[in-house]
């Protein structure tokens, strides 16, 4: 019993010691309505302007020693090609470097080495994705025998996101009007906002992004197309 009168008495004395505005805050916030939570997905479009690619050399030769330095050879004309056409030094980022041997198998008998494969990778941005294609092209003259890509997408996306955090906001305020008039209700105000993402949507098909060979042409043709950024959030409305 002791203990308990203790307890409440210092419960009271931490209570008092609290300022007037920390007491207000622990109070419970009594709303006089009725509390509807609504998701939505906003959503942006723009022309992809950096196109990120995949190139890089695979080499083979009989001895470990031999596939590098050919590998090595290949892939210093390869960024040389890069560098003349224009790609700037931190736009060539290596992604990978590798040597694997190879091997020959027979029905019940040991693995037997038959020579050696280097791989050299290298990530490229093409700021001008009209002129990707080209490039590559080049890239290929000079060696380059392992590209994949590309990855076509906005270099700076802050604007098209703001714009779908805007569109996320408006189609969640329709759609809490929209239930609250089927509930005979209006909307009172906002109570809360949260985002729960902000990507650009995965590359589509219809959208042409892909690396195809013109018609009629000896020439890589990058199409832009568009690509989608889509934001969504969680809006908490008050009805009354």
């Amino acid at each position: 019993m002791i203990r308990t009168v203790l307890a409440t008495s210092a419960a009271l004395l931490t209570a008092a010691a609290l300022p007037a505005a920390a007491q207000q805050e622990m109070r419970p916030v009594l709303l006089d309505g009725t509390v509807l939570d609504v998701s939505a997905t906003g959503i942006s479009t723009r022309v992809p302007d950096l196109a990120v690619i995949q190139a890089g050399v695979v080499t083979q030769a009989a001895t470990a020693a031999e596939a590098m330095q050919q590998n090595s050879a290949q892939m210093t004309r390869v960024l040389a090609a890069l560098r003349k056409a224009g790609v700037a030094e931190r736009d060539i980022q290596t992604a990978t470097i590798g040597l694997a041997p190879q091997y020959r198998y027979a029905q019940n008998e040991p693995p037997v080495i038959t020579g050696y494969q280097a791989t050299n990778q290298v990530s490229v941005r093409f700021r001008d994705v009209a002129k990707s294609g080209t490039i590559l092209d080049t890239l290929v003259r000079e060696g380059a025998n392992n590209i994949s890509g590309p990855e076509l997408t906005v270099d700076k996306p802050e604007g098209a996101l703001d714009e779908a955090r805007v569109d996320a906001v408006t189609k969640a305020r329709a759609r809490a009007e929209l239930y609250a008039r089927a509930a005979g209700l209006k909307v009172d105000r906002i109570l809360a906002i949260s985002e729960s993402g902000a990507l650009p949507n995965p590359p589509m098909p219809v959208m042409m992004m892909r690396v195809a060979a013109a018609p009629m042409a000896d020439k890589t043709e990058v199409a832009a197309g568009e690509r989608e950024l889509n934001v969504t959030v969680t809006v908490r409305f008050l009805l009354k």
